[in-house]
């Protein structure tokens, strides 16, 4: 079984910048995708951003600000987040998909950490 832990969310003020952690642990793989989902309260989860070996791809709503990123020899996926407004507001969530190449959905991963929260002030 793979663990996946969130890490790095607290109370920021909006334009502020605030750099995420998910360590993963078990039966993990660099083969595998990783991604950030988010979900704010009343409101569905939704994809912020994903990275595979070769390619990482982001939600519109996040591009130019976030960068994921990922460190193989320590098994830990970064989501850095710059430039951060209140709507950003939402328990952040790392997940390990269940294909190499990097999905949207949150059927494509297998695999969901406890999610951190991330507030951001106006």
């Amino acid at each position: 079984q793979v663990q996946l832990v969130e890490s790095g969310g607290r109370l920021v003020q909006a334009g502020g910048s605030l750099n995420l952690s998910c360590a993963a642990s078990g039966r993990t793989s660099s083969n595998y995708a990783m991604g950030w989902f988010r979900q704010a309260p009343g409101k569905e989860r939704e994809f912020v951003a994903a990275i595979s070996w070769s390619a990482s791809i982001y939600a519109d709503s996040v591009k130019g600000r976030f960068t994921i990123s990922r460190d193989n020899a320590k098994n830990t996926v970064y989501l850095q987040m710059n430039s951060l407004k209140p709507e950003d507001t939402a328990v952040y969530y790392c997940a390990q998909s269940i294909v190499g190449w990097v999905r949207t959905d949150s059927e494509g991963y297998g695999y969901w950490g406890q999610g951190t929260q991330v507030t951001v002030s106006s």
